[in-house]
């Protein structure tokens, strides 16, 4: 079937559909040239949602690193850093491979498979590629009816995106495509973005942030085979089959094959309008089994399950998200690789932090950065549900870090900044448990009361704590610094504890008999509820305090425990 668009042209170097964020905070679209040469003037790229920045910058990067083929190493990369993005380079190379990056060009239509078809003919409709189109969830979104149809801008950024963070399922099959069993391919998984805990390094423009994620070629925990990374379209238009089984177990060959990889075999259907339909297939899945010395955005851990049923010695999987906990309680993973109770086993570590922070500590290290300066840990993912079948919710937070905390010669305030964050979990724990005292004191199910009170805990500190990272500084005392977070963060629980005791309640002022043991009761009440709260969060912060240990009776440890 002929392209409908033939003879036409929608020139992604030239025609503005990257959404970016300005100095002054507005927003504005721009062609894939003006990104570059305003780098300096722009805060971030933006998205229709957030995974689409993800895999907006990761094209970006992958443009950049082909352009100037590096940085070969960190004094490559500080003549950039010094002296800016070599714009000049960069358009040279857009005009050199214009063609490629047409959205309709009848041969070679930008990340799409040429000629792609269904046994029938048939054209999807585009919610296969808008993510934010809902699934059951009319009232959280404008495609509340689906989508018609796309402007080339949105079907550009949509087309980038599925190949990232596509759902998998069972998809019809493409003509040409060896999977293909009575018209359909079974799931083969997400698109490679979708399996990540996603991290990205932020500056305060957009050129700081392709810099700072720019990593060099000479990096030794990554394998790149230079001479072969090359991104997507200096490469022939895939075909609707997959890569031959030898061939993948070669790729990626670095950030620039990875960071454009075909996971779908994609074909927009348009007229002189927008596009109004898409065939959407399967394409190349890469293994998720230890490909962290391929992948520097995302933390890894380790996998003992996959290690048992495989019978290898090591595996590592990416660390997802978990929507429910903000960035800075993940910080072990993003500082030293290392999560509250993780346990060494063998000589591998439990958790290996995102690659792309190692080269942000290398650059410390080396000089390139001062140990002052601060970048914000960025973070994105996507939670699939249904079999990954449907995305059910995307992930978004930052946190600012201070590069010393990167820094592996001065592991102590990375350490201290750690355990200011198991301190925290701590301390909510014991608010948790005087919600479910109080609970049990006026005779209600403690659970409820228990989850609202953590949701509440870490809410009240998530402002300050970021607050405190943010100020850590090079040659602070790692021991005092955490002190002052302990009674910071004991002072605001504290406040939070007389908060739920207020509005506990009659029942619960009056209190019960509850049975702690077998055997043994205990009168309950808000005093003694309080009162067991107070030594808690004395135990789990103790912050600068003379107190010494409580002399309450044994008994105020075991309720609710």
């Amino acid at each position: 079937m002929p392209h409908e668009r033939l003879g036409a042209s929608y020139d992604l170097t030239r025609e503005p559909w990257i959404p970016v964020q300005r100095g002054d905070g507005h927003e504005a679209l721009l062609p894939l040239r003006d990104v570059f040469t305003r780098a300096d003037e722009l805060r971030r790229v933006v998205g229709d949602v957030s995974t689409v920045e993800f895999a907006l910058l990761r094209l970006l990067l992958a443009v950049v690193h082909d352009a100037i083929d590096g940085p070969a190493d960190v004094d490559e990369w500080q003549e950039l850093w010094e002296n800016g993005l070599p714009v000049e380079r960069i358009d040279a190379y857009l005009d050199e491979h214009r063609e490629r990056f047409d959205l309709l060009h009848p041969e070679s239509p930008f990340l799409q498979t040429p000629g792609l078809r269904t046994a029938r003919d048939e054209i999807g409709a585009l919610d296969r590629i808008v993510a934010d189109v809902p699934n059951g969830a009319r009232f959280f979104t404008m495609r509340a009816n689906g989508v018609d149809r796309l402007t080339f801008a949105e079907a550009a950024r949509w087309l980038i995106h599925a190949h990232a963070f596509d759902t998998s399922g069972i998809k019809t099959g493409a003509v040409g495509d060896r999977r293909v069993k009575n018209g359909k391919v079974y799931p083969q998984g997400v698109g490679w973005a979708g399996n990540l805990g996603g991290v990205l390094a932020s500056g305060t423009t957009l050129r700081e942030t392709l810099l700072l994620n720019l990593i060099a070629f000479d990096t030794d925990n990554l394998s790149i085979d230079a001479e072969n990374d090359r991104p997507a379209w200096r490469r022939p238009p895939p075909k609707a089959a997959p890569m031959d089984e030898i061939e993948l177990s070669r790729r990626p060959y670095g950030p620039r094959d990875l960071y454009t990889w075909p996971s779908r075999r994609v074909r927009l259907h348009a007229d002189e309008h927008g596009v109004y339909g898409v065939v959407l297939a399967y394409g190349d899945s890469l293994p998720i089994r230890n490909m962290h010395d391929h992948e520097p955005m995302t933390a890894w851990r380790r996998s003992p399950a996959q290690e048992k049923k495989l019978g290898w010695a090591t595996v590592y999987l990416p660390r997802e998200h978990d929507p429910s906990r903000a960035a800075w309680r993940g910080l072990g993973a993003l500082v030293t690789g290392e999560v509250e109770g993780g346990e060494q086993r063998g000589e591998e570590p439990k958790t290996v932090r995102p690659r792309v922070l190692d080269w942000v500590a290398r650059l410390s290290v080396e000089g390139a950065l001062p140990l002052d300066f601060r970048v914000w840990a960025r973070l994105y993912g996507a939670q699939y549900g249904t079999q990954q079948s449907v995305i059910d919710e995307i992930v978004e937070d930052a946190v600012q870090l201070p590069v010393i905390l990167l820094h592996e010669r001065d592991r102590p305030l990375g350490q201290a900044a750690v355990g200011a964050v198991t301190d925290a979990e701590k301390a909510v724990t014991a608010l948790g448990w005087l919600a479910a005292d109080l609970a049990r004191a006026a005779g209600d199910d403690p659970e409820p009361a228990t989850g609202a009170a953590r949701d509440r805990g870490f809410g009240v500190l998530d402002g300050p704590f970021r607050q405190w990272l943010a100020s850590l500084r090079p040659g602070d005392d790692p021991q005092d610094r955490r002190a002052d977070w302990q009674a910071q963060a004991r002072r605001i629980l504290g406040e939070a504890g007389e908060d739920l005791c207020r509005m506990a309640g009659d029942a619960a002022w009056e209190g019960r008999v509850i049975t702690i043991k077998a055997g043994q009761t205990l009168w309950l009440n808000t005093s003694r509820a309080d009162l067991i709260f107070r030594t808690r969060l004395r135990d789990s912060l103790p912050g600068r305090t003379d107190d010494g240990p409580s002399n309450d009776d044994q008994q105020l440890q075991e309720v609710g425990s």
